[in-house]
């Protein structure tokens, strides 16, 4: 599946709402966070187990295929998905450590979960009784 993240140190996920669910996957150095990925899924097919990403917010310090950003270099971004594709990012922070970084992005997707499940939903015409 598109943006799902591969091993990490550390992995959780929690169901939030309905369909969707917080993953969190970080990797720590001597208390740092080298690598991050913060991302609200929805279930796409429940037959399956299939879900896709709605909103993701990333960091790798040592660069990869899956983590575009460097949140000390660039700040913090949100990519936005729809349909399983990246359509947009937005820059959320200017460059800060990633520690930082990754509290700011929980709170980010604390503070507007409910926003993106309900834009997720309209974006592909699921009615709240289809939950």
């Amino acid at each position: 599946m598109p943006g799902e993240p591969r091993d990490y140190d550390r992995e959780f996920t929690v169901r939030v709402e309905g369909r969707a669910r917080r993953r969190l996957g970080i990797d720590v150095a001597d208390g740092d966070v080298i690598r991050f990925v913060v991302q609200l899924e929805y279930l796409v097919e429940p037959d399956t187990n299939e879900w896709e990403p709605v909103v993701r917010y990333d960091h790798d310090s040592l660069g990869s295929d899956e983590a575009t950003h460097n949140v000390t270099e660039e700040g913090l971004h949100i990519d936005i998905y729809r349909e399983g594709e990246k359509v947009d990012t937005h820059e959320l922070t200017p460059p800060l450590p990633a520690n930082d970084a990754l509290d700011i992005a929980e709170d980010h997707l604390a503070d507007h979960l409910e926003g993106y499940i309900r834009r997720h939903e309209r974006w592909h015409g699921i009615r709240h009784d289809d939950r």
